[in-house]
């Protein structure tokens, strides 16, 4: 045990930064060498007179920059980063856009951070399909794509449709993937030093997109039910954004659903501030709450967003974006400058598994699987306090105290299981607080992986003193 007590009187940012930089500074001079082990958080805290959650979040950061390690039931201790790159060659831009989870998960480890569709047989559908594109356009795939044909438009138009509301095929846009196509639309509708409204919460790589290509963030309160209008309207009215990505239906990572009366109370406040809506509908497609889209409620200012890789298969990686009338050419523009364009392929096997009915059947599939991963997930999770849907491939959990997120991850992943923690999806420099992890179950490659993995999760949910790994 080391008597190292740090000055945090010295350098600059929040707390937990200087605490962290004060940390590598000290590996980096000696004053901690390797294999030494660092204060328990409890008793630096009380030393250093700050908050138990700050000096987690220090131990976290340095955690990240692979500095230390942590034992459950023994502590935090310097590691030997000899056999890893040194600081100089790692890139600061892409270690801060690339979040909490790790590039490439640890080999023989259960993924319960990843929410692609399961398997359930896709090859032999897409063998198929792929075969008879060899077959029929040996010629179109040895090129670039220069014209789109009418088809490829027609499936958007299918896939994306909900109920009694459906896009013209006129205003779709073909994308690689859904990601691609709401980076599209944002270059297509904001300048560089434009806002963009996003959840605290929410699927953050697009705000780190978002922020790489020049866009500022601007941060909305939601609750259980989706956005609040109020804050909506306030922040719309303060901030002037350009643009709102909403994910109105089984919202990542919270699973809020919005009612119709929000929903409209959104589209009205959008009108009143002239801001675009960005609709994320890859989970809200397999949600079993089909309620109108906001793309229905507001097509003239809606971008409708959906693909294949949660409900279809991930490596194919095909989407759609509904336009406003007369968007279109623009946001297929965007697309093609920022991606360098969809291939023939990719696009003509979207098509076709969706216009043989083909994709629909694999959804169906997947769905199975998928309720019947979540009934397991309530079999091992009974008492403890979560929200989830037989549809959607991931759950929502409270952590119970003292865990908090990040060495809850943490000690997950000690046992063998990747899970993530709430910071993975902050869109912005968020105060919020939740203690909460996602659980993902659709990636294990069997069910009785995933009964392995929920029985881990069930083990540290009950031995809450491992909560602070670096407690003795």
């Amino acid at each position: 045990m080391t008597n190292w007590l740090p000055d945090l009187s010295q350098g600059k940012g929040p707390i937990y930064v200087r605490l962290a930089d004060q940390i590598e500074a000290s590996i980096a001079g000696g004053t901690l060498p390797v294999g030494a082990k660092l204060p328990p958080q409890r008793n630096l805290a009380f030393d250093l007179g700050i908050t138990i959650g700050t000096v987690s979040r220090a131990y976290s950061l340095v955690h990240e920059r692979g500095l230390v390690t942590g034992e459950v039931g023994r502590g935090t201790f310097v590691r030997d980063t000899r056999d890893t790159p040194p600081n100089g060659e790692l890139d600061p831009v892409a270690a801060a856009l690339v979040g909490t989870r790790p590039m490439a998960p640890p080999p023989g480890k259960i993924r319960f951070d990843s929410t692609a569709a399961p398997d359930v047989g896709q090859g032999a559908y897409l063998q198929s399909h792929i075969e008879g594109i060899l077959r029929d356009h040996p010629v179109d795939i040895a090129s670039y794509t220069r014209s789109f044909p009418d088809h490829w438009f027609a499936a958007g138009a299918q896939w994306l449709g909900k109920g009694d509301w459906a896009p013209e095929a006129q205003n779709i846009v073909p994308t690689l993937g859904a990601h691609a196509g709401i980076m599209a639309v944002i270059s297509a509708v904001t300048a560089p030093g434009d806002r963009v409204i996003f959840e605290h919460l929410t699927y953050s790589q697009v705000s780190r997109g978002a922020g790489l290509a020049g866009r500022r963030t601007a941060l909305v309160e939601s609750d259980e039910n989706g956005i609040l209008p109020d804050d909506f309207d306030r922040v719309c009215a303060q901030q002037h954004p350009k643009v709102a990505f909403v994910m109105s239906s089984a919202q990542n990572p919270t699973l809020a659903v919005m009612p119709i009366e929000r929903r409209r109370a959104l589209v009205d406040i959008a009108r009143k501030h002239n801001v675009w809506l960005i609709e994320d509908d890859l989970y809200g497609s397999m949600s079993l709450q089909q309620l109108p889209p906001l793309a229905a409620l507001a097509p003239d200012r809606t971008f409708m967003v959906g693909g294949l890789s949660k409900s279809v298969a991930a490596g194919v990686r095909g989407g759609w974006v509904a336009c406003p009338p007369h968007f279109a050419q623009r946001v297929r523009i965007a697309h093609k400058m920022m991606t360098g364009g969809i291939p023939f392929l990719l696009a003509e096997l979207c098509a076709r598994l969706v216009l043989s009915g083909d994709a629909k059947t694999i959804r169906a599939l997947c769905a199975e699987e998928i309720a019947a991963r979540e009934a397991l997930a309530r079999q091992y999770l009974v008492g403890f306090d979560y929200r989830s849907s037989p549809s959607i491939p991931f759950l929502w959990l409270a952590l119970p105290d003292p865990w908090l997120s990040v060495t809850f991850k943490n000690a997950a992943l000690a046992e063998g299981v990747l899970i993530d923690d709430e910071d993975e999806f902050k869109a912005g420099r968020s105060e919020k607080v939740l203690h909460r992890a996602r659980i993902g179950f659709s990636s294990p490659k069997d069910r009785d992986e995933v009964r392995s993995g929920f029985a881990v999760i069930r083990r540290l949910l009950e031995n809450g003193g491992a909560g602070y790994d670096s407690i003795a």
